[in-house]
This record gives C-alpha cells, structure tokens and sequence, in this order.
C-alpha cells in the first residue's frame, strides 16, 4: 500500500504533499497558480508537490492531476 504524507502550515497557508520519501537533491518546478512539483533530481519521476496560498477551502485539487505509477514497457 501506497503511503502519503501530508504536511499542513496554516500560518503559512502550505500545504504539501509526498507520495515518496523526499529527497536532498530533489528538484521543485513551479508549475503555475501557487503549484510546486517536487522530482526525484536523478530520475526525473515526480515524488510530492506543494500548494503555496493554501486554505482548506482552496479549489486547485480539481484543476490539475497527477498520476503515481510505474512505468510499463511493452515488448
């Protein structure tokens, strides 16, 4: 089973999100509207994002997605 770890600022209004391990040399890409993606800097693979300007009743959720899974090759 898959585990997420959430972490919440509300002084900050910060909300993120990893679905894997953060890393030390992980590198963050600002995707746009107050949204941070977090990668693996060695593989490229998206492990956590951020949400910047967060409260509980914020609406970004549902314009944007991400899918978590591996790779499948087809021979």
């Amino acid at each position: 089973m898959a585990q997420v770890t959430i972490y919440y600022e509300p002084e900050m209004e910060l909300l993120t999100v990893f679905w894997q391990t953060p890393r030390k040399n992980q590198i963050a890409t600002e995707l746009g509207d107050g949204v941070i993606l977090f990668k693996d800097d060695t593989t490229g693979e998206p492990i956590g994002m951020e949400l910047l300007s967060y409260l509980p009743s914020d609406n970004r959720f549902n314009t944007f997605s991400v899918e978590v899974g591996k790779l499948v090759e087809i021979a």
